[in-house]
């Protein structure tokens, strides 16, 4: 059964890349820690520029930011449940738990409404309740929403990283579901991976 049934565009595999496009998937292993390219980068494998575009901002987000790596991810999972992409929600769910979120809070992710249904401290729900709003109706957010953001204890260089990592994920979740890859969860390679016990120096090196 062909696993990328329904997808709007040509996928590159690995094997036939060649030129830039082989260039670009290796840079993709390398960004992600993982031995193979994950399907959401060989979406736009038929557009090297694109490719390289969204190589740049993966790499930013996840391997160069100031938040804790699991506070990245839990947004980036957060935000493809706001928008209901199986497949983003299991790949950064993956991810969270490697960077030391628990299986439980996973698990609230996925059934989760709200926020307010996550198992996290309150300093953490006023971010994602403001990330929500982000995603469902930017054009709404008040000075009020960002101070009651800053009196939660995040500074505005914190919420500038998360609104980008936010942002970010609004673009693929849409980019994802729009080009017919976003269905299940289960069409994400990284989501049937097994968590490790110990993530080892290449994920705690990512995490810094």
């Amino acid at each position: 059964m062909d696993g990328n049934a329904g997808v709007r565009v040509p996928l590159i595999d690995e094997a036939d890349a060649t030129g830039r496009v082989a260039e670009l998937y290796e840079r993709a292993k390398k960004v992600t820690s993982l031995d193979f390219v994950p399907d959401m980068f060989r979406l736009v494998s038929s557009r090297p520029e694109l490719l390289e575009t969204m190589l740049a901002g993966y790499d930013g987000v996840f391997n160069h930011g100031k938040l804790p790596r699991q506070t990245r991810e839990l947004i980036s999972s957060w935000t493809s449940k706001v928008n209901q992409c199986p497949y983003c929600v299991g790949t950064h769910n993956f991810f969270l738990q490697v960077f030391g979120g628990s299986e439980e809070l996973a698990r609230a992710i996925d059934a989760a409404d709200s926020p307010d249904d996550l198992p996290v401290d309150e300093r953490t729900r006023v971010l994602l309740r403001l990330l929500t709003k982000l995603s469902r109706s930017a054009y709404r957010i008040t000075d009020d929403d960002w101070e009651t953001a800053l009196d939660a204890g995040w500074t505005a260089d914190d919420l500038l990283e998360a609104f980008f990592c936010a942002a970010l994920f609004n673009f693929i979740t849409r980019l994802v579901d729009g080009l017919g890859l976003g269905t299940t969860v289960t069409r994400s390679r990284i989501s049937q991976q097994e968590v490790p016990d110990d993530p080892g120096p290449s994920a705690a090196a990512a995490a810094d």
